[in-house]
This record gives structure tokens, sequence and C-alpha cells, in this order.
């Protein structure tokens, strides 16, 4: 985006609303935009390219699907429940409730009701053949991406997260330090602070919710792993015994995301996984 030798910058409106005087109108918001981009402590949104808008719509219709085969896989298994069917929870259990459909196999289920959970399973046969074409897709363009694969070097982020991380912080060099990033994901405390008395609250849970939910997924594995480790053995584990997992999921996401500043920022090559003596 641009024109000649302009320099487009994207305003976000939440911090140009306080410059707007009485009556809105195109004369007070065009002022009000030029008293905001006049500020030396303004900051600005970057820049997305064509390529990776594309790669954020792939992982949007990829989170849409999920949702909707989530939805689809509970309506089938509360009809089978309905008849007495009720299988183990999990991806498994699902597969196994859709073979016993698909082969005739559930015994007191009447034909009427077989038509329409044979409908729900092959939606939900479907909905999972797509979710895994656009996977394809998006790891191809991860092993295209330098700083995409860098990323996946860090314990807890995978193709699908670190592809994500790439295509929506397109200039990590804005961000003055990992913090920053973090806070940009609403991943550092709440304050609520005054008279020299600091209040620190529950995360803030600002910026891009899909992003901050896919780091707290990746803490949430790389805790599984600390807890088959002695508490003494990194700070994960340590913090485990006396806090809550989601509470620790929540810190250790906040930790990846400022790893993955610093590995984005920085052209080098970093370890892999398996040369990570602990979570981080």
């Amino acid at each position: 985006m641009g024109l000649g030798d302009n320099n487009v910058r994207l305003i976000p409106p939440a911090y140009v609303k306080p410059f707007v005087k009485r009556q809105k109108n195109d004369a007070a918001d065009a002022e009000a935009i030029c008293e905001t981009v006049s500020r030396p402590s303004m900051r600005f949104v970057p820049l997305k390219s064509a390529e990776q808008q594309g790669v954020l719509l792939l992982h949007r219709t990829r989170d849409l699907l999920i949702r909707q085969r989530t939805m689809l896989a509970n309506a089938l298994r509360a009809h089978m429940a309905e008849f007495g069917v009720i299988e183990k929870l999990g991806g498994a259990g699902l597969e196994t409730l859709i073979i016993q459909i698909g082969t005739d196999e559930v015994s007191g289920v009447p034909a009427v009701a077989r038509e329409g959970l044979l409908l729900l399973a092959g939606q939900i046969r479907d909905t999972q053949s797509r979710v895994a074409e656009i996977e394809k897709r998006i790891l191809a363009w991860h092993q295209s991406s330098e700083v995409s694969q860098r990323l996946e070097t860090i314990p807890g982020i995978g193709p699908i997260i670190a592809s994500a991380i790439a295509a929506t912080v397109t200039e990590p060099g804005l961000f003055a330090s990992g913090r920053q990033l973090s806070a940009w994901l609403g991943l550092v405390p709440r304050q609520h602070s005054s008279g020299g008395k600091e209040r620190l609250r529950g995360i803030t849970k600002q910026g891009d919710p899909y992003i901050r939910r896919l780091l707290i997924i990746g803490a949430t594995a790389v805790l599984r792993f600390s807890r088959h480790r002695a508490p003494s053995a990194d700070w994960t584990s340590a913090l485990l015994t006396r806090r809550p997992s989601l509470v620790v999921a929540v810190a250790l996401a906040n930790k990846m995301a400022r790893v993955a500043w610093a590995i984005s920022i920085r052209p080098v090559n970093p370890a892999s996984k398996a040369d990570w003596d602990c979570p981080l």
C-alpha cells in the first residue's frame, strides 16, 4: 500500500477519538487524525502484505472449521446418548461413534434417526478433510518463511503458531522489547495503580485473541512435559507447585511471546527444540 513517495500509516480509531471536538463530521475527523499523527509517542499499526493477509485468512478459516467440527461432534454425541450409546471423550471416541454409525453396529437406533446421524457423520468427515487441506497450505507457507521456521524452534510453538505470529507481527522492530509484544497480545497484568501504589489484576486480554489463545495452548502442552520433571528442574515445574496450572500456562505464554520477539528481530539461527534443556 502506498501512493508515490507517501508513507502510509494506520492509526487505531481508539487513539483518534480523544482528539475529536464536539460534533462528528469529516472536518472534525480530519483535524483529529492530523492531531493524532503529530503526537511523538503515537503508536501505529504496521501494514501487512497481501501474502500475509492470505495466510491469516487461512488461519481464520481453519479456526472457523474447527469450531464447526466441535459443534457437529457435540451434536452427534448428544443424539447418540439419547439412544444409550456413549463413547469416551476425544477424537478416538468420536471416530468409534462414526464407524459404528456407518457399519450399522449400533442397536436400538431407528432407521429414521440413522439418516440424520449419517448426515452429521458425513459433515464431520468433510470438515476434517477441509481442515487437513488448510493445514497443508499453512505448512507450505511456513516452510517458505525464514522467520516462521525460526519461531518453530521455541518449545510449545509448532508450524501453526509460528506461521500465525510471523504473519501477524510483520514489523517486530516496532516493539522496543519483548514485554511490549506480550502486552500487545494482552498477556500482561492489567494495572490499576494510583498514588504510587501499584495494583496488578488479571491479564488485559487486549490485542489479537487468536494469537493469545494459540500461545496459551502451546504453553499448556509444554506444562504437560514439565509435570514429569523434578520440581526444581525448571521454573515452570517449581511454579506449578504453588500456582494453578492455567495461571502458569499464561505466565509461560507471556515468556514464549518475549522469546518469539527476540528470535524474530535477530537474524540468528536458534537452537532446535531438542537442544533446550528446559521448557523455557
